[in-house]
């Protein structure tokens, strides 16, 4: 039996925020994930950082916590964050009477909003509609979901935090009145942990209202289900609003060498309510072409989906349901060390795990100030390190690993140090070998085998798709077509094993990224996937495992 003070529940961001909270603060704590890193909500989203524009008329007070927390997080979750600004535009279809409110709206939040005419627009952003009405630059920018769930793991395990990965709660165990510890399985041996702590803090998202039931609570949590497009190329580099009420497909956000458009929002009885379909692809696309005329020409590289948990106590669903959040303390509930946050966005989820922290603290007497506001995630590189990693990693890529790898940097440049060595006097370098020993195995997100290695040594690595969360793998033009049998065939010659079989990790893997792409499959985008299917189903002879994955 483990024994800690707090158990979190959910390990997405606003849980791994919490964890590192109160990690920072000195107080016990371990975290438990049902699925991989940031396995739910916060890697299913477009990737935006919100300014809070989109909020000022409806939702004022959503607005003003996410410009604060916005600057907050470029300036701690650097690595995580591409600052890029925003406009918002007003198309021929839309109330050109929304735009006085709108203003009000942002003045009274606090944030800048400076209008520029459309000819300055569409010089810095040539693809735009040209017949747009009115242009506003506002400070929206972009956040890599999975990159801040991982730091923010790593800061916390630097404090003594603990994150448990492909752990499911069980149970939440009472004594007279009060929690009193937690039964986990672990999903992947099938063996229980128990843990006894004194609060339990279920930040499960989209989960939570399952979460609460499990110990007799009831919470008015409504899984939102949200589809967006991952567009092959950057055809804009600000996040683009349409300017009028929150609605759906109005938002193009760059996102690395991609956009992503979004997103749609229907209420939905399953948490995990992910798969896509033909029918909102096209209305998104629809929705998007006042915007960017030529949308429907551009290459699609896959469509996902994720639902929002949003908080609607009052009935309200959908576009009408608040985006704010709530603390809910269940000793009025007759459960005591029950604590529940429900709502929010990824925007907000440092101000969340604040507040939840708070909470805790109040109720352990802990009197330490929160400190996530001033800390930055993961310290910058050391530039002697980078002088290292460049003589084995490509150089244009170098600044994106280190990002990516955070506090395992070193770690991955002592497992590509020790390959130059072992390979010095061989002959058989690939082209696209680094420093002997670290070939390049994406040539889509520049990942090369020693960041993959090192990934895969973790003890919560599972399988490619718990690889591909952390580096990107597989996430690029290709969707994992020739990225997938290397990292598998590299992985089989260095001795590191998977979950599972090879050729079951690949298929696994390939099923998972191709569910993206059965939503547009027409015109090239089917050409290219029959090409991939015939790579591996006949060349490979994989069609019978493919099969049985797909069914």
């Amino acid at each position: 039996m483990l024994e800690t003070t707090v158990v979190v529940i959910g390990g997405g961001a606003t849980g791994m925020g919490t964890l590192r909270d109160l990690s920072m603060r000195g107080v016990p704590a371990i975290l438990l994930e049902q699925g991989g890193i940031a396995h739910g909500t916060s890697s299913r989203f477009h990737g935006l950082l919100h300014s809070g524009c989109r909020y000022v008329v409806n939702d004022p007070e959503s607005a003003h916590e996410c410009i604060e927390e916005n600057m907050i997080l470029r300036r701690i979750g650097k690595g995580c964050v591409e600052v890029t600004e925003g406009f918002f535009v007003l198309t021929p279809k839309d109330d050109p009477n929304f735009v006085e409110p709108w203003l009000k709206g942002c003045d009274a939040a606090g944030i800048k909003v400076k209008e520029i005419t459309p000819a300055e627009a569409l010089k810095l952003e040539p693809n735009l509609a040209p017949d747009i009405q009115r242009v506003f630059r506002v400070p929206d920018s972009c956040v890599d979901g999975f990159r801040l769930v991982l730091h923010n793991r790593m800061s916390a395990e630097r404090y003594g935090g603990r994150a448990y990965l492909y752990h499911k709660v069980e149970e939440i165990k009472q004594r007279n009145g009060a929690v009193c510890g937690v039964t986990a399985r672990d999903l992947m041996t099938g063996e229980l942990m128990e843990i006894a702590c004194r609060v339990v803090v279920n930040a499960a998202g989209s989960w939570s209202g399952e979460v609460a039931a499990m110990a007799g609570l009831e919470a008015a949590i409504t899984p939102d289900r949200g589809t967006l497009i991952v567009f092959n190329h950057r055809f804009t580099s600000r996040v683009i609003n349409r300017l009028h009420p929150s609605s759906d497909g109005d938002i193009f956000v760059p996102h690395g060498s991609v956009t992503i458009l979004g997103t749609t929002s229907m209420p939905t009885d399953r948490p995990d309510d992910t798969t896509p379909t033909y029918p909102e692809v096209t209305r998104l696309l629809e929705i998007g072409e006042p915007l960017f005329p030529q949308v429907h020409e551009y290459r699609i590289l896959r469509a996902f989906a994720g639902t929002r948990p949003l908080y609607t106590p009052g009935g309200a669903s959908g576009r009408k349901a608040s985006r704010n959040f709530n603390v809910v303390d269940h000793a009025a509930d007759g459960l005591d060390g029950m604590v529940s946050i429900f709502g929010g966005k990824l925007t907000t989820y440092r101000l969340m795990a604040e507040r939840v922290t708070d909470d805790v603290c109040r109720r352990l007497k802990v009197t330490t100030p929160c400190r996530t506001a001033e800390e930055p995630l993961i310290e910058a590189p050391d530039p002697a390190v980078l002088a290292r990693a460049a003589k084995l990693f490509p150089v244009r890529a170098l600044n994106l690993m280190a990002d990516r790898l955070g506090d395992d940097l070193t770690k991955t440049l002592q497992i590509a140090e020790v390959a130059a060595v072992a390979s010095k006097n061989t002959k058989n370098t690939h082209i696209t070998d680094f420093g002997g020993g670290n070939p390049l195995l994406c040539e889509c997100e520049m990942v090369c085998l020693a960041e993959v290695e090192c990934v895969a040594r973790d003890p919560s690595t599972h399988s490619l798709t718990d690889i591909r969360l952390r580096t990107r793998l597989g996430m690029g033009t290709c969707q994992g077509t020739f990225c997938s049998l290397r990292s598998v065939a590299s992985l089989v010659e260095h001795g590191i094993p998977l979950e599972f079989a090879p050729a079951d990790s690949m298929c696994r893997f390939l099923q998972e990224r191709w569910k993206g792409l059965r939503p547009v499959l027409w015109g090239q985008q089917a050409r290219e996937m029959e090409f991939s299917r015939s790579v591996y189903a006949g060349i490979l002879n994989l069609d019978g495992a493919m099969h049985e994955q797909n069914n």
